[in-house]
């Protein structure tokens, strides 16, 4: 399996949206982006953790990779290996044993700043969900297929009430994409 080592870039919010913000994450020669959604609270931890104030060592997550003697980059890795219904999905990999512990991507994207481990997504992922990455940008764009159900159908109602019938049209081809998917298992990954 190839695949394409991150950094995370940075934190931006969404305007409109006090639930969510965006993680952006580059490749190592931030040539590409990628936008991964978290929620608010995630954002601020790892906020915190990209400023310049120190982080409290007392913090959960610092504990419990102090106590973990292995959590190294020797022994684990994240690697972001799917998306499913708008979410992308992410494993803890035991280079090791090679188990894989599944993890919500923020929650590794944390861990990997705390413990110092490398982050990866597979590279047919990354070349399908990348866009190009462009230092000092103020909007971020994200693939459609990275949103929520809820969020498309805001931003479907958004769409239509700016009378931006294109965008509509392409939201509602997600949406339809996603029924059928879940209606037809068996044939998830045939494209319509």
């Amino acid at each position: 399996m190839n695949k394409v080592r991150l950094k995370l870039k940075g934190v931006s919010e969404i305007v409109g949206s006090s639930e969510v913000a965006l993680l952006v994450l580059t490749d190592e020669q931030e040539s590409r982006q990628l936008s991964v959604v978290c929620d608010k609270a995630m954002a601020y931890e790892l906020s915190m953790r990209l400023g310049d104030a120190p982080v409290n060592p007392i913090l959960l997550p610092e504990v419990l990779c102090r106590v973990v003697g292995d959590m190294d980059e020797l022994h684990y890795e994240v690697l972001i290996n799917g998306l499913v219904e708008g979410q992308y999905r992410a494993v803890l990999l035991n280079k090791f044993t090679f188990d894989m512990i599944p993890i919500r991507v923020s929650d590794g994207v944390l861990l990997s700043l705390i413990a110092r481990l490398p982050l990866f997504i597979e590279q047919n992922l990354m070349n399908r969900q990348s866009v190009a990455f462009k230092q000092g940008t103020n909007g971020v764009a994200i693939p459609v297929n990275t949103l929520s159900n809820d969020m498309l159908k805001e931003a479907l109602e958004t769409a239509i009430g700016e009378e931006n019938y294109e965008l509509a049209s392409h939201l509602r081809d997600e949406m339809r994409r996603r029924k059928w998917s879940k209606d037809n298992p068996d044939n998830a990954d045939r494209q319509l």
